[in-house]
């Protein structure tokens, strides 16, 4: 299954490269609200709050009334994922919050699944360089994607695999890394970074693996 991504920064839907480098804009939200309308799940992703600049939940609240959507994006705390639940929002997906300096929050993460229920509550795991990246990607932590699937697995409902290393290239996501992943876990797996091809998806989808995908479907690579 393809998820489209909407990432917002300064207002407006953007992509970047591996997180940092700005290389699409846009404006108009009832374009791209239209065209993800047929999907049964669109990924929803405040960059602005997960680099911890600012946030853009006004625009959160309006598109999660007007597309089923998986909201993440500097998301701390089990009472803000609460409100944007009420606001709309299927799921919710906690990344650095659920990670310590020397490892892995699971009281936080088990206090998240006993307040807003296993269902609702989507895992982020993604690396850069092989390492656990944290705090808008810019900080690392000592794990592995392995571990933090072990020690999650009992409390969310999905996992979202992050590879910023082909985040936003459109070089392809490396299929090696899910077929290493589908096996760890039962749950949904998500794995974004590069995705660029209809092949991809269904090589992916064979795996029983999801992807996001955002700079190909705006660039018009990924018919949407």
């Amino acid at each position: 299954m393809l998820i489209p991504s909407i990432d917002l920064m300064g207002g407006r839907i953007v992509q970047l490269e591996h997180g940092e480098e700005l290389r699409l804009a846009f404006d108009d939200f009832d374009y791209w609200i239209e065209r993800f309308s047929r999907f049964p799940l669109v990924q929803l992703i405040d960059l602005d709050a997960a680099k911890r600049t600012g946030d853009n939940r006004s625009l959160i609240e309006q598109i999660a009334k007007r597309l089923p959507v998986q909201v993440g994006g500097g998301i701390r705390t089990a009472d803000q994922a609460l409100a944007l639940l009420d606001a709309g929002a299927r799921r919710v997906i906690f990344g650095s919050a659920l990670f310590r300096e020397d490892g892995i929050d699971t009281d936080f993460a088990a206090a998240v699944s006993s307040s807003i229920g296993p269902n609702q509550f989507v895992a982020a795991i993604d690396t850069k360089a092989g390492k656990i990246a944290v705090r808008g990607w810019r900080d690392h932590v000592n794990l592995t994607p392995a571990e933090a699937i072990a020690a999650f697995d009992p409390w969310c409902g999905a996992f979202l695999y992050t590879h910023v290393d082909t985040e936003g290239t459109m070089r392809g996501f490396p299929i090696e890394v899910a077929r290493t992943l589908r096996p760890l876990t039962t749950r949904q797996l998500i794995v974004a970074g590069g995705v660029r091809a209809q092949s991809e998806i269904d090589a992916l989808d064979a795996l029983g693996v999801d992807a996001v995908s955002g700079m190909a479907v705006y660039s018009g690579l990924l018919m949407t």
